[in-house]
């Protein structure tokens, strides 16, 4: 479903925009839990249950092959640098909001390189080369298979010291870690470089095709509004997890 958006002279794929909308939905409601978990409403292990974890991980593919769909189809329609980096500037800045407002809750596992950051770091990765067409599949492979591979030559066969270097927090932002860092979310260049890279090679691929592979007949009464979110998800990410962590406060003050 193709839609012209006049103010930027520009065409949106509302497919790709309410698939971006459907991982903000799933997000909200996997956050939702984390929250009721935090203020005692259930019990559970959001760390290491299987059940929370994956679809972490899916939550994040979508995003992050959403962004990189976004970044081929805006290339592809001639966007200028000066443009990428204004829109560049507003994820930076709102991931360092998540810095600080997650440090004010969680001081000792406070967020210095979350979704948002690596988000930042993988968009230029992905402007610059976005033009290498087909040989993203292949790419988007190796950076996946290599943040496992190194990790494994790190753990078996590199001295103690060489581990602590990449298990550094200057360091641990490539994603060699062979421990997880103590953060409430962490999102490093390996593997996650190799999902974007995927995002960019389809979009790359759509926009060739001038939409013509997308699904045309979707049914609208669920993609309109899941497509005007995904518009909104900058806004909409940085918003959903105050005003749900203050209702549920609001909520254990009532019902004292």
């Amino acid at each position: 479903m193709l839609r012209k958006d006049s103010s930027a002279f520009t065409t949106r794929f509302d497919g790709i925009d309410a698939l971006r909308g459907l991982a903000m939905v799933w997000m909200t409601a996997f956050h939702f839990g984390f929250d009721l978990n935090q203020f005692g409403y259930i019990r559970q292990d959001f760390y290491r249950d299987p059940v929370w974890t994956w679809q972490r991980t899916v939550i994040l593919s979508l995003f992050l092959f959403c962004a990189g769909m976004g970044q081929a189809i805006a290339v592809a329609q001639g966007q200028s640098w000066p443009r990428f980096w204004r829109r560049w500037v507003e994820v930076v800045g709102c991931a360092l909001l998540v810095t600080a407002g997650s440090w004010l809750m969680y001081p000792q596992s406070f967020i210095y390189f979350g979704v948002l950051h690596g988000i930042a770091l993988m968009l230029i990765v992905a402007r610059l080369t976005t033009r290498w067409g087909s040989w993203l599949w292949g790419l988007g492979a190796v950076a996946i298979a290599i943040k496992y591979i190194a990790v494994y030559a790190i753990e078996t066969g590199a001295t103690p010291l060489f581990i602590d270097i990449f298990n550094s927090p200057q360091l641990n932002w490539l994603g060699l870690v062979t421990r997880k860092p103590i953060t409430e979310d962490y999102v490093p260049l390996l593997p996650w470089l190799g999902v974007m890279w995927w995002g960019v090679a389809a979009g790359a691929w759509l926009s060739r095709q001038g939409g013509r592979r997308f699904p045309r007949r979707l049914p609208t009464a669920i993609v309109k509004p899941l497509a005007s979110l995904g518009r909104w998800s900058l806004s909409y990410y940085l918003l959903h997890q105050p005003v749900m962590i203050g209702a549920l406060m609001a909520l254990g003050w009532f019902v004292k």
